[in-house]
């Protein structure tokens, strides 16, 4: 079993030997779930899901070019409003 110091500001290393067998790099982002497990709560240590960000600067070519300030952006709610698209 592997022990993990908690720093003064909250911060752990995990040991080497740990994240080799985790897979886990510098930024890698884990979640702590609670459970019960024979009576007793434990953490369970997951790898947090990634986030799908695939669909990021998809309409850029879209929004090339185009006024971007509140108004602009108010202006072009109001005529989809007017459409009836919202």
């Amino acid at each position: 079993m592997a022990a993990i110091k908690v720093t003064s500001k909250r911060q752990v290393t995990f040991p080497l030997a740990v994240c080799a067998e985790l897979g886990l790099k510098a930024g890698d982002t884990l979640t702590l779930d609670p459970q019960v497990l024979e009576g007793e709560r434990v953490w369970v240590l997951r790898r947090a899901q990634s986030r799908n960000t695939g669909w990021f600067g998809r309409f850029r070519s879209y929004a090339r070019g185009k006024n971007h300030t509140m108004s602009a952006i108010r202006r072009s709610i109001a005529r989809a409003r007017e459409h009836g698209l919202t």
